[in-house]
């Protein structure tokens, strides 16, 4: 069995209901979600409520919706641990939005990078563990018509080679089917 897995996809592509059945359902999981709830966003309230409906009783949720939270996580992951992260793309949102980053402000993106490196670092110390993560894949599509668009994307983009490198199993999800990369 890998140890650390990444799971891409695109929307609805499957990739977070294929992520938990890499897990074992009766075993203890660290589920860590990294969105972040939105007051009067009822639609937003209802997707995190479904993938928390998912879950099974055994899993215990830890909520990460700051950057250092999750690497705080991974690091903290200790032998035998399975632990599930969903997703990356919310996570670097996340990152970007504390930066100030949407513009591309050159120190902003300094710290968006220090942000992927903690987590690419903390991912490739996690050795012991069965860690999987989730991310989207946004590269399969058109240029977005705007700055703060191509700028998710190509940061996703990197943060996910980054961690495909790091990563002993990769898998990519296209319309609910897993094709295996690594």
């Amino acid at each position: 069995m890998a140890k650390r897995t990444l799971v891409l996809g695109g929307a609805r592509s499957g990739k977070s209901a294929h992520a938990e059945g890499l897990m074992p359902g009766s075993a203890e999981v660290v589920y860590v979600a990294t969105a972040r709830r939105h007051p009067g966003d009822a639609e937003w309230a209802e997707r995190i409520a479904a993938h928390a409906a998912r879950r099974p009783a055994a899993w215990r949720t830890v909520e990460a919706p700051d950057p250092s939270d999750l690497v705080r996580v991974v690091d903290q992951a200790a032998p035998g641990d399975l632990v599930l992260v969903d997703d990356l793309a919310t996570w670097l949102t996340n990152a970007i939005d504390d930066a100030g980053a949407w513009e591309r402000e050159p120190d902003a993106l300094t710290t968006v990078h220090a942000r992927t490196g903690e987590l690419a670092d903390a991912v490739a110390r996690c050795t012991a563990a069965r860690l999987v993560l989730v991310s989207a894949e946004v590269g399969l599509g058109v240029v977005p018509a705007t700055r703060s668009g191509r700028l998710f994307r190509d940061e996703l983009g990197a943060l996910n080679a980054q961690l495909a490198e790091i990563c002993d199993e990769v898998t990519l999800l296209v319309a609910g089917l897993p094709l295996q990369l690594r």
